[in-house]
């Protein structure tokens, strides 16, 4: 087919561009590869010794068993080329050690520590969830508590269950005619403090998500002052914020306001391959030691060198011009929200004042309010796919989010702005209206039950208790077993150890009508739920 012909091309050219060890080529084949490669001749040190090892004439007698590509799966081959598998190679001497870096990956380690402004940055092959859990682990021992928002990622939950943490949970701003949570207080952490001054406890750690997926906020600086004061490492899971540092009109990154540990998303807005990311560490706050021990008990003993590799082409691609280079970006993200703006029933997140408490938002991050067009997001994001050939990044129960990057192009701008005003325009034709079960139409969004859970058992606790399934309806009032949430953005409705209430159980089966994916549930219909036994 002439798609797969397309992309197998795209991917080729992209792999021998990024990775291979040939001459680099006098003119750069498709704008999204600009920045891949170094204007000098020169290439970032991990991705210049996978090149080299890549190269070598060597009878091969390691893993993986396709031998450089030599047994690679056909129909793998033809789609991604062959330069991806004769750079996929094993913990060879002179690729380095990840988990005792001596070499490549300590130098292009130490050039992202100094990019980025840390005092010593970890590159990770699992995800900013492996960072957030290794974060926690390094900051909190079982029965400490943790000071947290309720709209943490998942990771959380699963980093307070391997840590034996406690969590203190902390209400995030909430905007109900969005539907969307927004960034904590300094003051409500002040608070959060002081209840626990009050039982005679104190936190070991304070983590806080800023931005959100939403591109909102918190005051990552103030929160820090406070944290120090009471000597409380701050842990900031910034994985939608790794571009921070790079423009002027982007919000402050989280290093730069004093969190102890940020751990960024390199695979989101920045341009490394997916599932890489980068944990950050300043001050003497936390233990750097207890910090490797953590990311090597959480970590494959047999990570991706083409994931590493694209961590320091990515940092490289940033540093060629730290200060521009999302000049264009953040232009067309002006532009889409004047454009979309403008549509009639379609309103922007931001134009208005949301979220007072969390002044500070991601210009690259586009939301959109559907609500007034009588469609579910789910339900707009569907049709901006089928129709439109529209990609979002995250649909809700009222919104769609769209994410502008590097590879943001004016012709997608222009295509997503038309959509939406098709979308508009078509609103009063009634062939996609969202019904209850009276016939009404109905466009009110949803009620997310954000609010302090009472909590049974901690999170470990309760993950490793006897469990039952229970029928949905029947199961308020008992102790969830399992960590239940709409996805993405993945933030928990539920989370095991806490008592279930009506509301979650409304939200999350109002969710799921609505086109809402059930992530975390044993049972993705959600006809049952899985709790613990008293």
């Amino acid at each position: 087919m002439a798609l797969d012909s397309s992309l197998s091309h795209l991917l080729n050219d992209f792999s021998k561009a990024y990775l291979s060890s040939c001459d680099e080529p006098t003119e750069r084949p498709d704008k999204a590869l600009h920045g891949l490669t170094q204007d000098n001749g020169s290439r970032p040190p991990l991705v210049s010794v996978l090149g080299a090892a890549a190269e070598e004439d060597v009878a091969c007698f390691h893993f993986p068993g396709h031998r450089r590509g030599s047994a690679a799966p056909p129909s793998l081959a033809q789609l991604i080329g062959p330069a991806a598998f004769a750079h996929d190679l094993p913990e060879l001497t002179e690729l380095d050690d990840l988990f005792s870096p001596r070499g490549a990956i300590l130098q292009a380690q130490r050039e992202a520590s100094k990019l980025f402004g840390s005092s010593e940055t970890w590159f990770l092959v699992g995800g900013t969830t492996c960072g957030v859990q290794a974060s926690v682990m390094a900051t909190c021992s079982p029965g400490e508590t943790l000071i947290l928002p309720r709209n943490s990622h998942i990771s959380a939950t699963s980093a307070m269950v391997i840590s034996g943490a406690v969590p203190k949970y902390v209400l995030p701003e909430y905007d109900p005619h969005w539907g969307i949570a927004g960034g904590v207080s300094p003051s409500q952490v002040a608070a959060a403090m002081g209840d626990l001054a009050r039982d005679g406890k104190r936190p070991a750690a304070m983590l806080v998500t800023s931005p959100t997926y939403h591109g909102i906020c918190s005051r990552v600086g103030e929160i820090a002052g406070l944290c120090h004061l009471a000597g409380v490492p701050l842990v900031v899971d910034e994985a939608h914020g790794g571009h921070f540092k790079f423009h002027r009109e982007f919000p402050a990154a989280a290093m730069e306001q004093g969190a102890d540990l940020a751990v960024q998303s390199t695979h989101k807005v920045l341009c490394s391959l997916t599932q890489s990311s980068m944990l950050h560490l300043a001050g003497d706050m936390v233990d750097r030691d207890r910090v490797g021990r953590c990311l090597q008990a959480l970590q494959s003993s047999s990570p991706s060198y083409l994931l590493l590799a694209s961590l320091d082409a990515a940092r490289a691609q940033l540093s060629e011009n730290p200060a521009g280079i999302f000049d264009e970006a953040v232009a067309l993200a002006s532009e889409a929200r004047d454009r979309i703006g403008k549509i009639a029933g379609i309103s922007v997140l931001g134009s208005s004042g949301e979220f007072s408490g969390s002044p500070v938002m991601d210009p690259l991050r586009v939301t959109v309010l559907v609500a007034g067009l009588g469609i579910s997001g789910y339900e707009a994001d569907e049709i901006l796919a089928e129709e439109h050939r529209i990609l979002s990044e995250l649909a809700g129960p009222s919104t769609v989010t769209f994410a502008i990057n590097l590879g943001t192009r004016r012709e997608d701008v222009e295509r997503l702005a038309a959509g939406l005003g098709r979308l508009s325009a078509s609103a009063g034709e009634g062939s996609r209206e969202v019904q209850d079960s009276s016939g009404r139409r109905r466009a009110a969004p949803l009620e997310v039950p954000f609010e302090v859970p009472s909590v049974a058992l901690s999170p470990r606790e309760a993950f490793f208790a006897r469990k039952r399934k229970v029928e949905v309806r029947r199961s308020a009032g008992e102790v969830c077993g399992e960590l239940i949430c709409t996805y993405p953005p993945g933030i928990p409705v539920l989370a095991p150890g806490e008592v279930i209430t009506e509301e979650a159980l409304e939200f999350l089966l109002e969710a799921r009508e609505k086109g809402a994916a059930i992530s975390g549930a044993a049972d993705c219909q959600l006809s049952s739920i899985v709790v613990c036994d008293s």
